[in-house]
C-alpha cells in the first residue's frame, strides 16, 4: 500500500463527520475502505460496529479504535503536514492507522487480524460492551493519541451520575436551604471526599476526580428541582461498587442514578510479548519509546476485564487536543504510526 493509499483512509474518515449517534455514514465508508484494502471479510455487526478481519488464523489479534466523535464539526482542511477536523486526534487517526497498518501486513498462516470501529465510545460505550463477549483475542490494541513514540498501559476508571434533589419551595428570607443550596453542598462534600483520598498520592493516575459537567435547577411555584451531572475518574484502587457506597454515604439527600455502566481502572503488564514487539517497532522506526498512564477513560477499560489478555493503548495524535476547536494531526506522524504498527504486528505474527 503506497503512501497516498494510507492517507485515503484518514482523509476519508475525517471527512465523515460522525459524531456519536450518527456514525452510520462513516460506517458504511469505512465497510468499503477495508473491502479495497483487500480485507479477508467485512461487516457491519448487530450494534453498528465497522469490522474488517484479515485472515482465517486460530490466533486472533483485536484491534479496537472508535468511529464515533465528540460534537461541533470542524471544517477539514490540510494545510503542509498537518490535517484538521474534527476526530483527526480523538479518534479517527489511531483508528486509520490499525486499518492501514493491518491492510500493509496482510494475511499472515495462523493468525486473525480483526479491526473494529466501535460505536458510542464518546457515549455508553455500547459498542465496545457488545464485543466483549464476542472476541477473546491473544493480545489488543486500543487506538488512542499518545504520540507515535509513546504506549498507554493504564487508564482510569469512570462512572457517570445524575444527583437529584427536590423540595418544597420557601420564602427566601425563611433560612430554608434551597435545592440549590442542598447540592451545592453535596457537591462540596464530594470535593473534600477526592482531596482527602488524594493527600499523598502525586500520580494523577492514582487520584480519585469528580468533574461537574453540568447543572439544572426549575420550580413550578409548589416545588424545585437542583440537578448535577457529574463524572468521576477512579484510580486501580478505588472499585466502581465501592465509589457507589461512598455516594451514598455522601449523599444524604436526594438521589443518585447512574448514566452508563461504571467501568474500573485497568493497569497492563509492560512484561508481554505484546509491549517487546511495540517497543522493537518504536525503535526500528527511529524512535525513543516510553510509557505513559492515562488519566481519562477509554474502550480499554470495558474490554480488559473480559479479554483478560496481553493489551496497550497506541495511537498518533496530541491527546490534549481531544474535544477541542483546534483538533488535529501531523500527518508525517500518522505515517510513522502506520509504519511501527505495522512493524509491531509482524513481529507477533511470525
Amino acid at each position: 500500500m503506497n503512501d497516498s493509499d494510507a492517507l485515503e483512509t484518514l482523509l476519508g474518515l475525517v471527512r465523515h463527520f460522525s459524531p456519536t449517534g450518527q456514525e452510520r455514514s462513516a460506517v458504511d465508508w469505512l465497510i468499503a475502505r477495508m473491502q479495497t484494502l483487500r480485507y479477508t471479510r467485512t461487516f457491519v455487526d448487530d450494534i453498528g460496529n465497522a469490522v474488517g478481519v484479515m485472515g482465517e488464523g486460530p490466533r486472533q489479534i483485536v484491534l479496537l479504535g472508535h468511529i464515533d466523535t465528540v460534537p461541533g464539526e470542524i471544517p477539514v482542511r490540510v494545510e503542509g503536514d498537518v490535517l484538521y477536523g474534527r476526530g483527526t486526534v480523538d479518534a479517527k487517526g489511531p483508528l486509520a492507522t490499525f486499518v492501514d497498518a493491518v491492510a500493509q501486513v496482510g494475511v499472515r498462516p495462523g493468525w486473525q487480524f480483526v479491526v473494529v470501529g466501535a460505536v458510542d465510545e464518546e457515549g455508553d460505550s455500547s459498542g465496545a460492551w457488545h464485543l466483549t463477549e464476542r472476541y477473546r483475542p491473544a493480545a489488543a490494541i486500543v487506538g488512542e493519541p499518545n504520540h507515535w513514540q509513546r504506549i498507554a498501559l493504564g487508564y482510569r476508571g469512570g462512572l457517570w451520575f445524575e444527583y437529584e434533589v427536590r423540595r418544597a419551595i420557601s420564602h427566601t428570607a425563611s433560612g430554608k436551604e434551597s435545592a440549590c443550596e442542598v447540592a451545592v453542598r453535596f457537591w462540596d462534600r464530594l470535593k473534600a471526599a477526592c482531596d482527602e483520598y488524594n493527600q499523598g498520592r502525586t500520580l494523577v493516575f492514582d487520584q480519585l476526580f469528580a468533574g461537574l459537567r453540568r447543572m439544572y435547577s426549575e420550580n413550578d411555584g409548589l416545588a424545585e428541582c437542583a440537578r448535577l451531572f457529574i463524572n468521576v475518574r477512579l484510580p486501580l484502587t478505588v472499585s466502581p461498587e465501592e465509589m457507589q457506597a461512598r455516594l451514598e454515604v455522601l449523599r444524604e439527600e436526594g438521589t443518585i442514578r447512574l448514566s452508563g455502566l461504571p467501568v474500573p481502572a485497568y493497569r497492563a503488564d509492560k512484561n508481554t510479548p505484546l509491549v517487546r514487539a511495540m517497543l522493537a517497532a518504536i525503535r526500528a522506526n527511529g524512535g525513543q519509546p516510553s510509557f505513559v498512564l492515562k488519566s481519562g477513560t477509554a474502550d480499554l477499560n470495558t474490554v480488559a476485564p473480559f479479554w483478560k489478555c496481553p493489551m496497550v493503548v497506541y495511537g498518533p495524535g496530541d491527546s490534549s487536543l481531544d474535544h477541542t476547536p483546534d483538533e488535529h494531526l501531523s500527518l508525517s506522524e500518522y505515517r510513522r504510526a502506520v509504519q511501527v504498527l505495522a512493524h509491531a504486528l509482524g513481529i507477533l505474527a511470525r
